[in-house]
């Protein structure tokens, strides 16, 4: 029997929900350059017109912001992009600006700016947001940056965009993390990687012959924690993302999984079967001291702290199935929150604290939920039936999770209330474990 039949054995022995839905997708097939499809947006997206920043310079640009801004807005399902054949003027400044073109061909919201060289490597960028109907520029800035800093500043740009236009914080300058599997007749590979939220810029963080399991974002976006079986046992790692440096944080005989990081980033909470059962532990990073959660003949597993650090949701099959509770941070207080269906597992919490969002099974399979923490309503937001892993976006206003799809493992990300859904296509294969991370710093 090969090593991924042994393991997923003896984690459903277990009853590790977590663990085993990530090593059964291993046991597959697979193998990873990302497209972004939109498969539904809201029905009355905001018409904008982003038109191309005019550049004064020889040659070109490493990146023309522009061409980013227009794809990250037109990729959140929230806008309607004009296409380009439709302008009656290419304006570059406010001067230029002639509201009645724009109102011609129903643009609501227009962006126009410059780019040009400022020095060795150096590009200066202008833009500009305007109202059409109220004949107004609501924000503009003027930045320079190196030229390897001009598709994060296209990022933040487009953040400000949708701010100035929907209310709501963006989140395209973030990033995510993902595990795929490569496969060929003579090697098979495990690729923990981070891209930008738009899919480029994929770097490798880890390589291994075996799984890489449960990716998780440190508050400050530096550092990622993982299981990893590369020595053919899990065991939680804890990795710097600037200089490749990492920790072993729990290693014991048996189960080590499932690590999810305090708001303060000084604790993980992991799971671990040190003492025979599978129980909730943290650990303080600093220290290495332990302390146990949760004592409980059932499996406990799947920590999350809440944004304030005051609890911690958690997956149990106590009460028979598979169900989500909550706890404090000392263990005590224990509550179930799910009533609803025969499964739900894989709790977290949104940036605000209001929502969960969460794997669960109504009868139609496995799908991602959204549960109100006031109400105790759960709002089941995808259609398809192997949905796994989800994670809020910083602003709360999108789900990122893995999915099945022609066979394949892509991965898709839906808005938190089931309007806006895309699918992220990697055109070699199989990707699993999606983490999308806290907000990036600022240029």
């Amino acid at each position: 029997m090969s090593f991924c039949s042994n393991t997923v054995n003896t984690l459903r022995r277990a009853g590790v929900l977590s663990m085993l839905a990530g090593l059964m997708f291993y046991c597959v097939n697979a193998n990873a350059a990302l497209e972004i499809e939109i498969t539904q947006g809201v029905e009355a997206g905001i018409p904008i017109a982003v038109v191309p920043f005019e550049w004064n310079g020889p040659g070109a640009p490493p990146h023309f912001v522009s061409d980013i801004v227009e794809s990250d807005l037109k990729r959140s399902g929230r806008f309607d992009t004009i296409p380009r054949g439709d302008f009656l003027s290419n304006p570059h400044d406010h001067l230029q600006v002639n509201y009645k073109d724009w109102r011609l061909i129903k643009a609501e919201a227009l962006v126009v700016g410059r780019m040009q060289r400022a020095g060795a490597n150096q590009y200066q960028v202008e833009f500009r947001v305007f109202d059409v109907f109220k004949s107004k520029q609501l924000t503009g800035f003027r930045y320079n940056v190196p030229g390897k800093s001009l598709r994060k500043l296209a990022h933040q740009i487009s953040d400000i965009v949708y701010e100035a236009l929907t209310g709501e914080r963006g989140a395209f300058d973030t990033r995510v993390a993902y595990v795929t599997l490569e496969r060929s007749p003579t090697r098979t590979r495990y690729l923990l990687r981070v891209a930008d939220s738009d899919g480029f810029g994929a770097v490798t963080i880890l390589e291994s012959k075996e799984p890489i399991l449960s990716p998780a974002w440190s508050p400050d976006g530096e550092r990622l924690a993982y299981v990893s079986f590369e020595q053919r046992r899990s065991m939680i790692f804890v990795q710097r993302l600037g200089d490749g440096k990492r920790d072993l944080v729990s290693s014991y005989q048996g189960v080590n999984g499932a690590p999810a990081w305090s708001p303060d980033g000084r604790t993980l909470a992991v799971v671990s079967s040190r003492e025979g059962n599978a129980e909730i532990y943290t650990i303080n990073l600093q220290n290495k001291q332990t302390r146990r959660l949760t004592n409980h003949i059932a499996i406990d597993t799947e920590p999350a702290f809440s944004p304030d650090g005051s609890s911690i949701v958690f997956t149990s099959d106590r009460a028979g199935r598979p169900q989500i509770y909550r706890m404090r941070m000392d263990g005590s207080g224990v509550q179930r929150l799910t009533f609803e269906g025969t499964y739900n597992a894989r709790a977290s919490y949104s940036p605000d604290g209001k929502r969960l969002t969460m794997v669960t099974n109504q009868g139609a399979g496995y799908r991602i939920g959204v549960f109100n923490l006031d109400s105790k309503g759960l709002l089941v937001i995808t259609d398809t039936t192997l949905d796994e892993s989800p994670s809020f976006a910083p602003n709360g206003a999108m789900i990122l999770y893995a999915t099945q799809q022609g066979g394949s493992g892509v991965l898709s990300a839906v808005s938190a209330d089931g309007r806006v859904k895309q699918v992220l296509r990697f055109q070699k294969g199989d990707v699993r474990e999606p983490a999308w991370s806290p907000y990036n710093r600022k240029l």
